[in-house]
């Protein structure tokens, strides 16, 4: 897909091996395991292209969540990560654009007063949201006066809203059109409040390897690779992100 150097092989893979961290927890880029143990879905696809593009072996790094990729690159545990790119993440880590996007927003109760998703920044909004997710992340930058009350993952944000009864959940569209057919009488607001930027992430201080990371992804969306992931893997909810 695109002419490799060798300086940016050697930092990228320099062990002969991309080590590829991926968010297992990420239902929609993750859709199940092969025989062998390997993470099958879109982002584990990206990545074996990749590896296959740079001509080295790939090894995959699961995480179950996406705070603890993140925290794992001052390890030197992984060579890229497919993670949303954030501000809070990018002190160690050096992201490409987006290569898909998913839209978030919120599920709330039918008998909700909250009509829209500007009615849920108001003082005394409990919102029940995945710790240290992508979303939680850019709510956190942005809401002045409703509450996130954070659970460590998806299905127990969930568990949260419902047992604790709070005013509304945050998740990413796909998730909850799942999740508002498990509670009687739901609804989801309309529109988003943001669109979650899926990415390549790469320690920082590997500038060879980073521009040769965001030429792949930016040929990836132009060639058509990445719309073909999506069809590959049926997944609804994903969108090809725009062109950098």
């Amino acid at each position: 897909m695109i002419d490799m150097s060798n300086v940016a092989a050697r930092e990228l893979a320099p062990t002969g091996v991309l080590r590829a961290a991926i968010n297992l927890a990420n239902f929609l880029l993750v859709t199940g395991e092969k025989e062998n143990g390997d993470p099958a879905g879109l982002a584990p696809d990206l990545a074996a292209s990749i590896a296959k593009a740079l001509e080295v072996e790939i090894c995959y790094v699961g995480f179950n969540r996406p705070g603890e990729l993140a925290d794992a690159v001052v390890d030197d545990s992984w060579d890229i990560g497919l993670i949303a790119a954030e501000p809070a993440r990018a002190q160690h880590i050096d992201f490409t654009a987006a290569y898909v996007e998913i839209e978030a927003t919120y599920l709330v109760a039918g008998d909700s007063k909250i009509q829209a998703i500007k009615d849920v920044d108001q003082a005394g909004v409990r919102i029940a949201v995945a710790a240290r997710s992508a979303y939680d992340l850019y709510l956190s930058r942005h809401l002045q006066h409703a509450e996130l009350v954070r659970a460590e993952g998806l299905n127990e944000s969930f568990d949260l809203f419902v047992r604790e009864q709070l005013d509304a959940l945050a998740g990413l569209k796909p998730r909850l059109l799942f999740d508002v057919e498990r509670i009687e009488n739901a609804r989801i607001l309309a529109g988003r409040f943001t669109a979650v930027q899926q990415a390549i992430g790469t320690p920082a201080g590997r500038p060879a390897g980073f521009t040769y990371l965001r030429e792949y992804v930016e040929s990836a969306k132009s060639s058509g690779l990445i719309a073909e992931l999506i069809a590959r893997h049926g997944v609804e909810g994903l969108s090809v992100a725009p062109s950098e």
